[in-house]
């Protein structure tokens, strides 16, 4: 399945859970942290229960996306409750957000192992996505997922607003719209170890939803710096996510033709290719792409 477009919907909006399963996103994410005020949490979560049962038939019948669901942080005492109420229900994921490290990620894993337990699901079978960059104490940990042992972890994705309130910065782009220099280091930190440890490297959103041109440019730029999927606040981003996100002919003809050179020349390391010089690095992009279309 696919993973590029991963969509929030508010978990305690019936109007927008009808509509979400029909925008196109890889990955629903359930929302009942920071889209949901702390009156409409209890609702909230059967409210996502609900839909997470309603779509699962869905999948059932051969079709369809992830279904995830954003818990509230682990430092609180909603989490256990939003577990409690989802995981009847079979979500396909958990995204964590301001995950504190490694470690905090083997708790829940601790705790989603008792309700698969309980509800007779494969061990390990539901994932995680965490929010690595929400404090300067969690963004400074990023590299420590490279080689955490994390059997759930999908990937790492990143946001920006609640690091820029809590270390006081009063901008996150400068004036030509590129990341500052911390935000810039976040997204790197993200990027590199989600790699190392071969996982996802999901960025983050760009909050201006109007803003589709911008989008365009932002989600393209993502998907050559080495992202796989990008975060996404409304269900016009989707279909310019994927697209993004998505290899075109020529790049996959591409890719192609280097593995068939190197098939065809086994011996050696390096070759010309269209008037150019490639090698190992080459044919190991070229392989990574083409066995994402599988």
């Amino acid at each position: 399945m696919a993973m590029r477009s991963w969509l929030f919907v508010p978990g305690d909006s019936e109007t927008k859970l009808s509509k979400v399963a029909g925008c196109g996103a890889d990955v629903v994410i359930v929302d009942l942290e920071d889209a949901v005020a702390p009156p409409s949490k209890a609702m909230a979560r059967g409210m996502a229960h609900d839909w997470l049962r309603a779509h699962q038939k869905q999948l059932l019948a051969g079709g369809g996306f992830g279904r995830w669901v954003r818990i509230n942080a682990l430092d609180t005492q909603l989490w256990r409750e939003d577990l409690a109420a989802v995981m009847p229900a079979r979500p396909d994921g958990i995204m964590v957000p301001k995950a504190a490290g490694p470690e905090q990620l083997r708790l829940l894993g601790a705790e989603l192992l008792q309700h698969e337990q309980r509800h007779g699901l494969e061990p390990n079978s539901t994932r995680i996505l965490p929010l690595v960059s929400e404090t300067p104490a969690a963004a400074l940990g990023i590299p420590s997922y490279a080689d955490a042992s994390l059997p759930r972890l999908t990937g790492l994705t990143w946001g920006a607003e609640d690091l820029s309130a809590a270390i006081g910065a009063s901008r996150k782009r400068d004036a030509a719209g590129q990341w500052t220099d911390t935000f810039r280091l976040v997204r790197a930190s993200v990027v590199l170890a989600a790699h190392a440890r071969g996982v996802l490297a999901i960025d983050t959103l760009h909050a201006n939803f109007r803003d589709l041109d911008g989008l365009r440019r932002i989600a393209t730029e993502s998907y050559a710096d080495g992202f796989a999927g990008m975060l996404a606040i409304h269900p016009s981003q989707v279909p310019i996510i994927n697209a993004a996100f998505t290899p075109g002919e020529a790049e996959i003809a591409r890719a192609r033709a280097i593995v068939n050179a190197f098939s065809a020349n086994p011996g050696a390391g390096a070759l010309q290719h269209e008037g150019r010089m490639v090698d190992q690095p080459h044919l190991e992009q070229a392989r990574k792409l083409l066995e994402s279309l599988r």
